[in-house]
């Protein structure tokens, strides 16, 4: 490099600092300069030999981390060292020991938390990517600070992406969507985390991301003059009152806008609503809620709102602190458009998040939002042994939920996402109230514990010390901190069943002279179908296994064990391409996701999964779902680049699986009829029933029944057991 050269960047490196000081959000004192200009000088000093792909100075990237945290995220001078040093530890000679001595306790904590989060890419595991989002949220025990800078470094990155090769890009980009774009939305940098979705479609579908941005580029005056004609309208309505505020359009982003493109299967030209449009105004906080409700007034004089489409978050802010007024209006041209009415308090919070927030606090205020936030994560993070993919799929689900407010009994309001049931509500209360739940009232009506909550509800829990979890509670309960409580309790109970019927089991063998050995529980294991020890356990526990089938086990445990399972395996006979040798489990399902669904696959032909592998399905682009095994050897790069397509999966028994299936009929009213269908159910056949709806109409009637069958056979010979009826004329399966 020439001495020129060198010169010049210098220059450039002295200018970027000053705009650093410059641009910042939060008012620097003396002592503060004092210490953004010492961690300048270490960090220029520290990477003074380094360089970046592009062949700039590397200090230019730990400026613009900086500037970001200061500027964009509007942070304080201790975050703005610690993101000037963020790369000090692990990349040049100095260590964590020099930061403390030279900056202090918290600056280290910060720059040792990042560092360990760079070193997280090295930590393989079942899905690295999940793995590592779980660790680095927990160093948020350690400095929430740590994941902002963290996310400013990403953000960074992803703009300077360009000279990196393509698949860097790809596996960055695609790091980014799953990872530090929700991170990003939770902490409330609106601004960043849909920088981070355009930034990362640019990479992984970068036709896409083109088309769409050339669209937005030439259809840019026709935006505004669409926002001229809708301001148009109204401003002389607004000056009137004596309002100061002004209008500014904002377009959705190329993320949001592809994402629509995709959900309703139309074109670019055919989304209408591909801009908001904002009403700023001025106000002292006294006077903000009503204001904004005035200018809703006047907005609404002159444009016919969707009154279904109205969110007050004013009333009642956003767990991030978000607050606005939207509203949907039958625009200029009859398009929708939506409207977000805010002050310029909101306005700083919708920009920077968190930061914005605290400003406008003074005291212990000021450290409230983050601790609420940090103890909601924390929540989140209860429940670490679960598998990593479920547990983000779960933390992302809960994260994107739009929420709703209900109240307690005394009139405390209370935040849960949307779809929340009264069982959330009793966990999100406390742990005890929900493991104690007996029954919910909503609105002084008592109701089912799966009734879906709506804003305004008022819930009050019913408990009682004799109530505690069961399987159906993960059916009713929607919210990650619920269902894993529920889970964690179910697994307690299970243990104490299971250590039960261990021993129940080793009696009734000992009575049939075998000793309960590794030996013979793999082999009872295997013989009633089931995937682990603790399952076998758990089923004698509880009498599924009775006296007689351990008797089965017993007379063909001696010499016709290997011919019961040859002959088995010859009526089931194994799916082309697995090896039959290494089946070592009797489930014969594979289910996929949270909620066990049954969808079409295809077994991976690189690691030939067997019924009882330990499995993960990859949503393939034209193939569908491919099925790989956890130790696959493409297992670890189809996680690190794709992660966002991958779903969990799992095998299970088809014969313990039940099925809801509903049931029509018809005939003539006969006294005592309904008694004698439900007689055949639930007497006869056993058979759980669920609704019953009948109604009669001139001496005929017609009949809906929802039953749960283990199997079609079962369903079937209900079907011909209830057509043996005396009256009955038609019976089907709907």
């Amino acid at each position: 490099m020439t001495q020129a050269a060198l010169e010049k960047e210098n220059k450039e490196i002295a200018r970027q600092y000053k705009e650093l000081l410059r641009i910042s959000y939060q008012n620097l004192s003396d002592d503060d300069k004092k210490l953004i200009r010492a961690a300048f000088e270490v960090a220029l000093d520290a990477h003074k030999e380094q360089r970046r792909k592009s062949g700039e100075a590397y200090i230019f990237h730990p400026i613009a981390v900086a500037k970001i945290v200061a500027s964009e995220i509007g942070l304080d001078a201790t975050s703005i060292a610690s993101a000037l040093l963020h790369d000090v530890v692990e990349d040049t000679e100095y260590t964590l020991d020099d930061i403390d001595r030279m900056f202090g306790e918290t600056v280290a904590r910060i720059v040792d938390g990042l560092t360990k989060i760079a070193h997280l890419k090295k930590d393989m595991s079942t899905s690295q990517q999940a793995e590592n989002f779980r660790k680095m949220l927990l160093t948020l025990n350690d400095d929430v600070r740590v994941i902002i800078i963290k996310i400013a470094d990403r953000y960074h990155n992803m703009l300077t992406m360009d000279a990196m090769p393509e698949h860097k890009q790809v596996q960055m980009a695609s790091e980014t969507l799953y990872i530090y774009a929700p991170l990003a939305h939770r902490i409330g940098l609106y601004n960043i985390k849909t920088e981070l979705e355009d930034l990362s479609l640019k990479y992984t579908e970068p036709n896409v991301y083109r088309d769409i941005y050339d669209k937005i580029a030439d259809s840019k005056e026709e935006q505004q003059a669409y926002i001229d004609a809708f301001s148009g309208v109204i401003d002389e309505s607004l000056k009137k009152e004596g309002l100061n505020y002004y209008i500014k359009g904002r377009m959705k982003s190329i993320f949001s806008i592809r994402r629509k493109m995709k959900a309703q299967n139309v074109t670019f030209d055919e989304i209408y609503d591909k801009f908001a449009i904002r009403i700023i105004y001025k106000s002292d906080r006294a006077n903000e809620k009503f204001l904004a409700w005035k200018i809703y007034s006047i907005v609404t004089d002159h444009f016919t709102p969707n009154p279904v489409r109205l969110r007050d978050w004013i009333s009642s802010p956003k767990s991030t602190g978000y607050e606005a007024l939207h509203i949907t209006v039958m625009g200029p041209k009859g398009r929708w458009v939506e409207v977000q009415i805010r002050s310029e308090r909101m306005h700083e919070i919708a920009e920077k998040g968190y930061a914005a927030h605290f400003k406008y606090k003074h005291g212990d205020q000021k450290e409230q939002g983050i601790e609420v936030w940090l103890n909601r994560l924390q929540e989140a993070l209860e429940n670490s042994n679960a598998n990593a993919v479920d547990f983000v799929e779960e933390f992302k689900l809960n994260l994107y939920s739009k929420e709703i407010f209900v109240f307690t009994p005394k009139g405390d309001l209370k935040s849960l996402p949307k779809g929340a049931t009264p069982l959330d509500f009793a966990f999100n209360i406390h742990t005890e109230v929900g493991m104690r739940t007996r029954g919910a009232k909503v609105n002084g009506k008592l109701v089912p514990l799966n009734t879906t909550l709506n804003s305004g509800d008022q819930v009050e829990i019913i408990t009682s010390e004799q109530a505690k979890p069961n399987q159906n509670w993960l059916d009713y309960a929607a919210t990650a901190r619920a269902r894993a409580k529920i889970k964690s309790s179910l697994r307690e109970e299970k243990k104490s069943t299971a250590q039960e019927g261990k021993e129940t089991l080793r009696r009734k063998l000992k009575s049939q002279k075998i000793t309960l050995n590794e030996d013979v529980i793999n082999k009872m294991v295997v013989f009633f179908k089931l995937k682990t020890s603790l399952d076998l356990f758990y089923r004698v526990g509880i009498g599924v296994i009775d006296n007689q089938m351990i008797k089965d086990f017993a007379s063909s445990y001696s010499n016709a064990f290997i011919s019961f399972f040859k002959n088995k395996m010859r009526r089931n006979p194994v799916p082309e391409g697995i090896n039959k040798d290494e089946i070592t489990s009797k489930y014969d399902m594979l289910v996929f996701g949270k909620e066990e669904e049954k969808l079409e696959y295809k077994l991976s032909p690189c690691c030939n999964p067997i019924p009882g592998d330990d499995v993960f399905g990859f949503i393939s682009v034209n193939d569908g779902i491919k099925v790989h095994k956890k130790n696959c050897p493409n297992a670890i790069a189809l996680q690190a680049h794709y992660a966002y397509r991958i779903i969990g999966a799992k095998w299970i028994d088809s014969t313990q699986q039940e099925f809801r299936s509903e049931i029509q009929l018809t005939g003539i009213d006969n006294l005592g009829l309904i008694s004698e269908i439900t007689e055949v159910i639930s007497d006869d056949m056993h058979v759980n029933m669920r609704n019953l709806n009948f109604s009669t109409d001139g001496g005929t009637f017609k009949g809906r029944i929802t039953v749960v069958v283990k199997n079609n056979s079962i369903l079937k010979q209900l079907i011909e057991n209830l057509k043996q009826i005396n009256g009955i004329d038609k019976v089907s399966r709907i």
